[in-house]
């Protein structure tokens, strides 16, 4: 056996593609494939851009991979905009709901006055600071 280690960031496609496929073929088996689509949702404004955000929709839910709000277009609503868009189009799919992570020196505020609740919350990541992860349920 040859266990290797790349460095970088792991591009779609090549090995990536690999580790998906495995995990893939034991969710079908399982009634639950992982078929995933990514969704781009971007905010102008004459010309300008003020935000985006990108989110994947797999297994029933959308998971917000990125979300960023030009410095100067914050506090206008187009972050709440950007969520409620991604929430309409999760609904218009069949999504049950969606699901993301901040760092607490981001934005955990903001994500709770968009109705998300915390679900649960990794210490010192970085130190002295926290990744906490939220969920927003779209369905009964």
């Amino acid at each position: 056996m040859k266990i290797e280690v790349t460095a970088g960031t792991a591009p779609e496609g090549g090995g990536r593609d690999r580790i998906v496929a495995l995990l893939n073929r034991q969710a079908e088996a399982a009634g639950h494939p992982f078929r995933s689509e990514h969704l781009l949702i971007e905010a102008h404004e004459d010309g300008r851009y003020l935000g985006g955000l990108q989110a994947r929709c797999g297994v029933d839910w959308v998971y917000v991979e990125l979300l960023a709000v030009d410095e100067d277009a914050r506090r206008r609503g187009v972050g709440g905009a950007l969520l409620a868009r991604l929430e309409d189009e999760a609904r218009a799919r069949g999504m049950t709901g969606v699901w993301l992570d901040t760092f607490t020196f981001q934005a955990p505020g903001f994500y709770e006055r968009q109705g998300y609740t915390s679900f649960g919350r990794i210490d010192d990541y970085p130190r002295g600071q926290a990744r906490v992860f939220y969920t927003k349920r779209l369905t009964d």
